[in-house]
């Protein structure tokens, strides 16, 4: 056998080329963030709900949705009362954004209304964005129904384990919460601050449980 002539090499830029969109793709998951850009979503992802905390917020419950998908929908189901194969189909078939079925959940329990009616408002008229819907809808902002729906963001990511900063707005409900420090809300600050308050907690000691009572 004459191994005079050795076979040609493959082109390296393919082969560069693949294992750089994998690395890539590894680090967004392992960071949480791949999936709020690569989704295709299909209304995309404009928020526009007239408050800049909220849609800081509606962004951060998207790489929750996509990265802890079982736990977003138990949430949904449990304590905003969606069917769950309605948030399963939205999620899966319907690629609805994670930020958008909270909010259209979150919005129908504020108005007492079954969560599928706001979701189908939102398909007809999503391109105005959520400011525009929620004012259609009764819920203009300012208005009590507005702080209530901006404040059941708390209790959901305490139930997730998530932390969150809260605003100005938020500060009479939640005085003892990290607050945001600039105009807009940074999830990674409020991690940051979360975590100094669990290593101060540390150095302090375990803090005495106490027996909880029905709310």
């Amino acid at each position: 056998m004459d191994r005079s002539v050795a076979p040609s090499p493959k082109p390296p830029r393919r082969r560069l080329r693949v294992r750089l969109l994998a690395l890539l793709a590894s680090i967004a998951a392992v960071l949480g963030i791949g999936q709020s850009w690569a989704q295709d979503y299909a209304f995309g992802w404009d928020p526009r709900s007239g408050d800049a905390w909220v849609d800081t917020w509606l962004g951060d419950v998207n790489r929750y949705g996509a990265r802890y998908r079982e736990p977003f929908v138990d949430e949904m189901v449990r304590n905003y009362g969606a069917p769950r194969e309605l948030v399963s189909e939205l999620l899966g078939a319907r690629r609805w954004a994670a930020g958008d079925v909270y909010y259209a959940c979150a919005l129908a329990q504020v108005l007492g209304r079954p969560c599928r009616y706001v979701v189908d408002e939102w398909e007809r008229s999503h391109g105005e964005g959520w400011g525009a819907v929620a004012q259609r809808l009764g819920i203009k902002p300012g208005s009590p129904e507005f702080h209530r729906l901006k404040r059941g963001f708390v209790p959901t990511y305490d139930r997730w384990g998530r932390p969150i900063a809260i605003d100005a707005e938020l500060r009479r409900d939640f005085p003892n919460r990290p607050s945001v420090k600039s105009k807009r809300a940074q999830p990674s600050q409020a991690a940051r601050e979360a975590g100094k308050g669990k290593s101060a907690d540390k150095a302090k000691g375990p803090a005495p449980r106490k027996a909880q009572g029905k709310q």
